[in-house]
Order: C-alpha cells, then structure tokens, then sequence
C-alpha cells in the first residue's frame, strides 16, 4: 500500500496556503491601488473646482484654487498620483518591475504627502489668518470654497494613508522572504 506520508502532506498544505496568501496578497494591494486612484483623482477634482467669488463692502473678489500655488501644486500631485496608480494597476501581476515600483510607491507616497502638507498650510492660513503678518481669515466670506478645499484636503489626506498603507504592505511583502528561517 502505497499511502503519503504526512510530511508530505504538509508539504501539499504549504504550497497550496503559500499560494493562497500570494492571491490575497495581490487582491489587497489592487483594492489598496484601486482605492489611493479613486482618492487621488477625486481629491483633484474636488480643489480643482473649487471657487467661490464674495463681495466686501464695494470690492469683488474670486477665491479659487488657481490663486495659491500650494493649491496647485496639491492638484497636480494628485494628477500625476492618480495616472500613475492607473498605469500600475494596468501592468501584469507577474510582472518584472515590481522592485521599481516599490520604489516609484516610496517617491509617489512623499509627493501626496509633501502637496497635502503645502496644501494644508494655506487652508490654516486662509481658515485662521495670520494676526503676526496680518492675514485676516476668508473663510467667514467664502464659506463654500473654504468647505470645498477642506474636503478635498481630507480626500487627500486619505489617498496619502492609503499609498503609506500600501509601501509598507509592498516593503513587508518584499522583505519578509529575507527574514524568514528556513525550514
């Protein structure tokens, strides 16, 4: 009778969860690219249409993201965020380049949260003034572009957890093959 033995078997049993926990591993980092996509480009297109024009007194003014370079600049990262994770999730799972992007992730994840930061500065300055300088605060006077910038920021916020989230799940995933004890 010629019967497995059970070393075997649980050799059978590791190469079938090794290759389930390599589906899985797969399916939440497309969920996780899938999600920072949608982040990215709804965030950009939230500041992008922000504006709002008030009118003080006799005087006319237009608030709208184009007046703020940190606000561009927000816009703009998140763009190229947005393309970027479309091109990543459109390449083969098995493909050569994934130390590349590992790399591409550590930049891509610095840049949403360097716009993020700049973008946030201006928001406080634009929500709180600056008495030292003598900023006064515009948010009393554009309401609607003040809640559209903090939306955006918050979208942005998210996009920028969700791609940290995303590099140290791809960084754990790359390196745990170098810190595992054979067996």
């Amino acid at each position: 009778m010629n019967s497995p033995t059970l070393a075997a078997l649980f050799m059978k049993f590791d190469g079938h969860t090794q290759m389930g926990m390599a589906k899985i591993r797969g399916i939440i980092t497309f969920l996780l690219r899938l999600t920072a996509l949608a982040a990215c480009v709804i965030a950009a297109i939230v500041m992008g249409t922000a504006h709002e024009t008030a009118q003080i007194f006799s005087l006319k003014f237009e608030a709208k993201y184009s007046n703020s370079p940190s606000f561009k600049y927000f816009v703009v990262a998140n763009s190229v965020v947005g393309c970027y994770s479309l091109v990543v999730l459109l390449l083969p799972v098995k493909s050569l380049l994934g130390r590349l992007i590992l790399v591409l992730d550590a930049i891509i994840t610095l840049l949403l949260t360097s716009s993020f930061s700049a973008a946030m500065a201006i928001a406080y300055v634009g929500k709180k003034g600056n008495s030292h300088a003598g900023w006064l605060p515009i948010c009393s006077q554009v309401p609607k572009f003040c809640d559209q910038t903090t939306g955006a920021l918050i979208i942005g916020f998210v996009a920028a957890i969700v791609y940290l989230l995303l590099l140290l799940y791809s960084l754990h995933a790359a390196l745990s093959p170098l810190f595992s004890t054979p067996s």
